[in-house]
């Protein structure tokens, strides 16, 4: 069954490669919002607080704070919502999951800063775009 269902989604994606974000990436997630017979794209900017890899099924959780209160969205990576992912920094963070950012507000709320080499390593692809397998 397993099986199966794993070569239906190889079908569904067949370059289903993520791309290289970490917890603690800050990016810029340009969204496509369809309003009636219109459709725009909308830029939501923050951190990654977690990643889930299940294969096409792959989500990410951006949060950020807007006019002081915290707002998380996820987003799944295979998706035609999800129009391109830009890298806006890279910060040095010891976990996976950043639940801890939901307590913390302003100063406290900041996260290390990569060094330069290695944030420009990490970096070498610095979007996603739908092209790529989404």
């Amino acid at each position: 069954m397993a099986n199966l269902i794993e070569t239906i989604e190889r079908e569904q994606v067949p370059n289903a490669t993520l791309p290289p974000v970490r917890s603690g990436d800050t990016v810029r997630v340009h969204v496509r919002i369809k309003e009636g017979d219109k459709e725009r794209i909308q830029v939501f900017e923050g951190v990654i607080i977690k990643i889930n890899r299940a294969g096409v099924r792959s989500t990410f959780t951006v949060r950020k704070v807007s006019y002081s209160v915290g707002v998380e969205r996820i987003f799944p990576f295979f998706s035609p919502v999800v129009s391109k992912l830009e890298f806006v920094s890279r910060s040095h963070v010891r976990r996976s999951r950043l639940y801890y950012l939901r307590g913390l507000s302003g100063k406290a709320a900041r996260l290390r800063e990569m060094r330069e080499a290695t944030a420009r390593a990490a970096t070498e692809t610095a979007t996603w775009s739908e092209g790529q397998g989404g």
